[in-house]
């Protein structure tokens, strides 16, 4: 098989990984990178399990090749928190009680910042078309749509 070395940033921080021609982003996150927050929920880019930002796109890890990634900044969950300080919506999921299971949940972060990061004051229709691309079989999606205005309102008064 071939390889392929790959530089990229992730979180900020500088990686190299040495990746198959034909491994995908999630792969390599997972498997090379120790770096397990994204979900294989699908494999084909339905559920958003895998969702990450690569050069502040949304991209489902899943159907992007890990050699993709070179010279690309890459914003995982694992991103999220400075710290032991966590992003505020990663308290408003807790604290509103917007996950269960948690194979969804990292990447509906993701996927929330990337919207709180271009929309700071969204509306729930917003919202709810922005996380359209991220499936949750437990919560029902009303109390993560609350979870997001209310971070998103915190992040405003901040």
């Amino acid at each position: 098989m071939k390889t392929i070395q790959v530089a990229t940033t992730i979180n900020g921080d500088s990686a190299e990984f040495v990746c198959g021609h034909d491994e995908t982003l999630l792969d390599a996150l997972r498997n090379r990178l120790g770096l397990t927050g994204a979900k294989e929920g699908c494999g084909t880019g339905d559920c958003g399990a895998c969702s990450v930002r690569l050069d502040d796109r949304l991209v489902c890890s899943c159907l992007v090749l890990a050699a993709e990634a070179e010279g690309a900044r890459i914003d995982t969950i694992e991103g999220l928190a400075q710290g032991e300080t966590l992003h505020p919506l990663q308290q408003s999921f807790i604290d509103l009680a917007a996950l269960q299971c948690g194979i969804c949940t990292p990447g509906i972060l993701v996927a929330a910042k990337a919207l709180l990061d271009r929309n700071p004051e969204p509306t729930d229709t917003e919202i709810r078309y922005w996380l359209a691309g991220n499936l949750c079989r437990c919560t029902g999606y009303d109390k993560i749509v609350r979870a997001v205005q209310d971070a998103a309102a915190k992040m405003r008064s901040a």
